[in-house]
């Protein structure tokens, strides 16, 4: 209970609707946002562990994130961590390797991951990714992944689906449409956020 309290006032300050750390309805915690309360909660984490993750953010992959917890707790340790931990992955563009830390996922499952590149929607995810496992499965694993949206296209909803992105980014985000390229996407924003951040929040967009 103390956790699910943590993790919904971490929500509130965000600005963010529940569900909304990936663009599935999520629990999954997520190491470039979470608190360092919220990180020292899991059992596979002790303080130096948790300092080292909140010095190495901000983490562009769960690769950059496996990086460096796998020196400190072993593989086996790493495997229960990611049940509850993750960075979202970019399923157009993450490597076979990095598909493959997600808990659950062997090489057949990945390879119907890559099978049906590129991605336009996370619901594309949901609807083929769906021939092969239950709804709960597909649920589960649609936390660890999204689908870059199209800044000048994408609904308020998909927009606030991007992590750490609340109503008062989302105003800015649709201000400076139609976007002409990605470099205005960086002026733009990178008004309000620093560039560690800037470049975090590119991963989650595309024109």
């Amino acid at each position: 209970m103390k956790h699910l309290v943590m993790l919904i006032c971490s929500l509130l300050f965000l600005g963010l609707p529940h569900g909304a750390l990936a663009q599935d309805e999520a629990s999954m915690l997520n190491a470039n946002l979470s608190a360092k309360a919220e990180l020292l909660a899991l059992p596979e984490l002790d303080e130096a562990a948790v300092d080292k993750i909140v010095g190495a953010r901000p983490f562009l992959g769960l690769s950059d994130l496996d990086a460096v917890v796998l020196p400190l707790l072993g593989r086996e340790k790493v495997e229960m961590l990611y049940t509850r931990l993750s960075v979202p992955i970019n399923l157009n563009t993450a490597s076979r390797d990095e598909i493959l830390l997600i808990p659950g996922v062997g090489p057949r499952m990945a390879h119907e991951f890559e099978e049906y590149r590129p991605y336009v929607a996370i619901a594309q995810f949901r609807r083929e990714i769906g021939k092969y496992v239950d709804d709960d499965e597909v649920a589960r694993l649609g936390q660890y992944v999204f689908v870059p949206l199209n800044l000048n296209t994408a609904t308020d909803e998909h927009i606030l689906s991007i992590p750490g992105v609340g109503r008062r980014l989302l105003h800015e985000f649709k201000e400076y449409r139609p976007y002409v390229n990605i470099e205005q996407f960086r002026r733009e924003i990178g008004k309000y956020v620093d560039d560690d951040e800037l470049t975090r929040l590119e991963r989650f967009v595309m024109l």
